[in-house]
């Protein structure tokens, strides 16, 4: 198993900073997303990219296309219950690849780790001081 760690830091106020691959990702502030629009875009963003590289894969321009992800919220329960993904394609897109391109955004690994979630463990991290003898 391969371990590679984010780096999460308060610089202040409401925000709240992650740090990965030396990318730093801004959340809560004002004008910034929150952690659970980034978890949104990175579900269409990951579908995105697949549906991206079969395109051009495939020599199939890209021109027109777009992918709507809409979110079905239930007010009662305060949760997402659907998410549905709307593949527009361009005209002139080979009907040949509807079925694939749909198969192709469902590779999203960001909705793989939804659908067979990882253990999660929270637990905290005491800074060792020096003994004196």
């Amino acid at each position: 198993m391969e371990l590679f760690d984010m780096t999460v830091t308060f610089p202040g106020e409401s925000r709240v900073d992650a740090e990965i691959h030396d990318v730093l990702i801004p959340t809560g502030g004002e004008g910034e997303p929150s952690p659970f629009d980034l978890f949104l875009a990175g579900i269409g963003t990951c579908s995105g990219i697949k549906v991206l590289a079969f395109c051009q894969e495939r020599g199939i321009p890209t021109a027109g296309l777009y992918i709507t992800q809409r979110m079905h919220y239930n007010r009662e329960t305060n949760r997402i219950e659907k998410i549905e993904m709307q593949i527009h394609l361009p005209e002139g897109f080979p009907a040949q690849y509807h079925e694939a391109v749909v198969r192709a955004a469902n590779t999203c690994g960001v909705k793989k780790h939804i659908l067979n979630p990882p253990e999660f463990e929270t637990y905290v991290m005491v800074p060792q001081t020096a003994q004196s003898e």
